[in-house]
């Protein structure tokens, strides 16, 4: 289910700004925050609520060569269960019905792609026009 965006060359763009400046590879995550929050935003909003830690759950994760979202976590666990479906409780009584696509997350992504290589070409211009490379 992993449809990835691959950028290739963005390590050693990362590298290369780290040779320029030290503090350009910080601006390369922020850009790749940027993008993923298109598909954050639109996630969260697909998410039904009761106490809203569902909602808060979903977040980007990124280093300065990936951008990774997640959801879940100590606060709600729960929020695979809502997205993806199974069985759980007490001798899994509880049942949701099971979606490989997902619900929420995915969705979000796959409706969103587009805007979110647009927005992600776009901030990766940025932090090299940033760096003093000139971009076309």
């Amino acid at each position: 289910m992993a449809d990835a965006i691959k950028v290739d060359g963005l390590a050693e763009f990362s590298r290369s700004l780290k040779k320029l400046d030290t503090d350009l590879p910080k601006a390369l995550r922020v850009a790749l925050n940027e993008a993923a929050d298109v598909v954050v935003s639109d996630a969260k909003r697909r998410v039904p609520t009761r106490t809203g830690r569902a909602q808060r759950s979903i977040k980007a994760r990124s280093t300065r060569t990936a951008v990774r979202i997640a959801e879940g976590g100590t606060r709600a666990p729960y929020m695979p269960w809502l997205d993806f479906g199974g069985r759980v409780g007490r001798n899994r009584s509880v049942v949701r019905p099971f979606r490989k696509e997902g619900r929420y997350l995915y969705a979000a992504y796959f409706d969103r792609k587009a805007e979110f290589g647009e927005v992600l070409t776009r901030a990766l211009l940025d932090v090299a026009r940033q760096a003093g490379v000139e971009v076309e």
